[in-house]
């Protein structure tokens, strides 16, 4: 009788040991996640966000190097790995991506598998925190684009990028264009029209992307016009017709962004938590330069206005 009852004690503490391990694992784990995920030579910045749902299961959200963040249905922890699958949002049909992963130091490191089959490294270190300044002090407003040319801006690829009577034109899909300068906080102006269906997009930093497209008369959505793509929802919409020019007057201080359009603010002092699809980098705690979309539709642009917080 005592040999059974200190089996039991024994498989009963073996139980419990395993399981504080895996609570232990799954905690450190939660939070947000910068990925580089290295493909073919190449470095792709990549985010991940793990939370608990209930007594015993991970959720989370998955932004790759393209398209939005996704929903994670569950992160599976053994044996200190954790891994999850997610169906294709608009890489190549096959199989679904997976994730591996597990601790290595205070950072994560792992491998992706695509939809192709191929594996692909990644490694990772915790989303830093932005500080927040509640009553910045304001330098003098600043034009970022004259009027003339391309002075103070980049096409990432072959040009299609024209200046027309002052305003700033692509006419077809191309390359986006980014500029010179890297900002941190700051209040930004921009004008801009697009023909009937077309799609843009404003990304602040580098990273985040306010979205720029004809959804007039849709329901508000993270990925319709004036979201943050895939993270934050309007809480209406704001666009006017295709053809008419438009506004955006759009404050980022940390990750607190406001957003006006056209004169009504959709989205107030919310926190971006990570990184959008097609992000420059993810090193969020360095400034990072404006980039507007050129990949996708056309768009115009005019009076594109920045004003810098006093650092």
């Amino acid at each position: 009788m005592f040999m059974k009852i200190k089996f039991l004690f024994t498989i009963t503490s073996l139980l419990l040991s395993t399981f504080f391990i895996q609570a232990q694992e799954a905690k450190a784990l939660e939070g947000t996640w910068n990925l580089i995920i290295t493909e073919d030579g190449k470095k792709f910045p990549s985010w991940l966000e793990i939370s608990h749902s209930g007594t015993s299961t991970l959720v989370g959200r998955f932004c790759y190097k393209m398209g939005s963040a996704r929903p994670v249905a569950e992160v599976k922890v053994n044996d200190g790995k954790f891994s999850f699958a997610i169906p294709a949002q608009w890489e190549p049909k096959g199989i679904d991506m997976q994730l591996i992963g597990m601790q290595d130091g205070d950072g994560l490191k792992g491998t992706l598998i695509y939809t192709d089959g191929k594996t692909h490294s990644w490694v990772a270190s915790r989303s830093p925190k932005l500080a927040y300044t509640t009553s910045p002090k304001w330098a003098k407003e600043k034009t970022l684009f004259n009027g003339k040319d391309l002075t103070g801006w980049t096409a990432m690829g072959e040009n299609q990028w024209v200046v027309e009577n002052g305003v700033l034109k692509s006419p077809k899909s191309g390359a986006n264009l980014v500029t010179d300068e890297k900002f941190t906080d700051f209040k930004l102006h921009v004008e801009f029209k697009y023909p009937k269906n077309s799609n843009s997009g404003i990304y602040l930093r580098g990273r985040y992307e306010v979205q720029i497209a004809d959804n007039k008369g849709l329901e508000p959505s993270s990925i319709l016009f004036g979201g943050i793509y895939g993270l934050l929802t309007p809480n209406e919409m704001a666009a006017k017709p295709a053809g008419e020019w438009q506004e955006y007057d759009i404050t980022l201080i940390g990750r607190r962004v406001t957003i006006v359009a056209n004169g009504k603010t959709i989205i107030s002092n919310q926190n971006i938590p990570g990184m959008t699809g097609g992000a420059l980098d993810n090193d969020e705690a360095a400034p990072g330069p404006l980039l507007i979309q050129g990949d996708h539709g056309p768009v115009e642009l005019r009076n594109v206005m920045i004003t810098r917080v006093v650092e």
